[in-house]
């Protein structure tokens, strides 16, 4: 009798995921690829990956793929943050004692070549204990484990990207010692020039400039299935905005992480950086942003159930609900949508980025803006607080939980605000350390992610922040609120 592989002895695999390896493993013996990159999503929302042979890909179609937990157990910059070797590997479980092996299991129906390196395929995968129970740690696992409350309701939840990052030239020749950082210390940031001179908004001549770039980008993301609908040279130096057809929110989530990492891939080719740090340590560059378009439709008929009715209205009652649990929620959410100490440069008052939790009919100084209306199947809701570097699986895991506390909680926005920065609404927090001190506060989130993966973020991140915190102690640094400070440009602009 034939032994069963890892993938089918604890039916991690759905039909289709079946059919679907079962003609992968017939594509890739006919192509000319020579490795493929087993990718996942790191606690930050950033690509990892391995890259194995074919054969080993094969076999990793049956019995998955053992890699290490270390990539969960470090803060961003590599800091060790969790003691992987004491019992219970400084998290109190068992299972995480003394840096385990974990596998991860492709997802067939990701599976893409990737156009920049045509003899390496990709795909991306989901992680479990060897036990086959699914990974605590993994935030692709925990959005699908939101989402499927909506789907026992016959819902499916619809998100579209609205991303801004910015596109440099790379102005060194060669790394050097300077730019090599330790556990809990990048080097120094590459230096970069400007592509273009800025704030010429929508300027068709600036964005000539970047053409060449910009049109290598589009041939990636068309060859990579991803769902492009512009590309626009936004209000910085070589700010872009790019924005995707709404999809299906794992796909939406699963889509955003490969074109943050195909993106700075293949601009870095081309002598170029690409980054998703919101406000770089730069002279004259202005805040990014990731605008977060969602809707919630009838799982049966695709009909948008946020669009109401009657004119004159901007949402559905249940579109109301959904929007009064984003906004209760909105300040414990915060992390979720700005996870970096840079993000919450943006927060300021007249600066198309919120200060506070309100929301507004086509605003874009709201949190929340309202799009649509009665007879546009397109109607939605555009959260306006996310920072690109944002980890997509839990900026979309937050709005779900939100917005379904909202329905069954039946939560009332209020009247739109007219004057939003104005408003009398709960302040949004100004740094990531009060932002963690919200979400502790917030009982919702622990019950709906749960103690393991709740604690471990705080730790995660409070590990993070605290290594600003001890920056701005050693440098002297005081005036750190008005500008990006060097340890910020060291830690995320290359990063993300």
């Amino acid at each position: 009798m034939t032994r069963k592989g890892f993938i089918e002895r604890h039916g991690l695999w759905s039909e289709d995921q079946k059919k679907q390896a079962r003609e992968l493993v017939a594509r890739v013996r006919k192509q000319s690829l020579r490795l493929v990159r087993l990718a996942w999503a790191d606690p930050h929302g950033w690509a990892r990956a391995k890259a194995v042979t074919i054969p080993v890909f094969t076999e990793a179609l049956a019995e998955g793929y053992n890699i290490n937990v270390a990539t969960t157990t470090l803060d961003a910059s590599g800091a060790r943050t969790f003691s992987s070797f004491t019992r219970g590997g400084g998290m109190d479980l068992d299972e995480m004692t003394g840096s385990p092996n974990i596998v991860i299991v492709p997802d067939p129906g990701t599976f893409r070549v990737l156009p920049w390196a045509p003899e390496v395929g990709w795909v991306l995968c989901d992680e479990y204990f060897t036990s086959g129970a699914a990974y605590h740690f993994s935030p692709r696992h925990l959005l699908r484990r939101q989402l499927r409350r909506l789907s026992e309701e016959r819902r499916d939840y619809v998100v579209g990207l609205e991303v801004e990052w910015y596109l440099t030239r790379v102005a060194e020749e060669h790394l050097t010692e300077e730019h090599v950082g330790a556990p809990g210390m990048r080097g120094r940031a590459i230096r970069t020039y400007p592509v273009e001179p800025g704030y010429a908004y929508h300027s068709e001549s600036n964005m000539d400039l970047m053409q060449p770039v910009l049109t290598a980008l589009q041939e990636a993301f068309e060859a990579l299935r991803l769902p492009l609908r512009s590309m626009e040279n936004e209000w910085g130096p070589g700010q872009i905005e790019c924005t995707f057809t709404a999809s299906p929110a794992l796909q939406a989530a699963d889509d955003m992480l490969l074109f943050r990492t195909a993106t700075k891939q293949i601009c870095r080719r081309m002598g170029f950086l690409a980054t998703f740090m919101a406000r770089p340590a730069l002279k004259g560059y202005y805040a990014s942003g990731w605008h977060l378009h969602q809707s919630v439709a009838d799982a049966q008929t695709g009909k948008n159930l946020f669009m109401p009715k009657g004119n004159g209205e901007s949402l559905s009652s249940l579109g109301r609900s959904f929007l009064g649990g984003l906004l209760e929620h909105a300040v414990a959410a915060t992390v979720f949508a700005t996870p970096t100490v840079n993000g919450y440069r943006r927060y300021r008052p007249n600066s198309l980025a919120p200060d506070r939790s309100g929301w507004g009919v086509d605003h874009r100084g709201a949190m929340i803006r309202a799009l649509g209306g009665a007879g546009d199947p397109r109607t939605r809701l555009e959260n306006r607080a996310g920072e690109p570097a944002a980890n997509p699986y839990l900026f979309l895991l937050s709005q779900v939980v939100a917005g379904l506390d909202g329905i069954s909680e039946e939560r009332d926005p209020g009247p739109p605000d007219l004057a939003p920065y104005a408003a009398d609404r709960p302040m949004l927090p100004t740094s990531l350390m009060d932002a963690l001190d919200a979400l502790e506060r917030s009982a919702l989130f622990r019950r709906e992610i749960g103690d393991i993966f709740f604690d471990y973020f705080l730790k995660l991140k409070r590990n993070e922040a605290g290594r600003f915190l001890r920056y701005l102690e050693t440098s002297g640094v005081q005036d750190w609120r008005d500008e990006p400070t060097e340890w910020e440009q060291s830690e995320y602009f290359d990063y993300f």
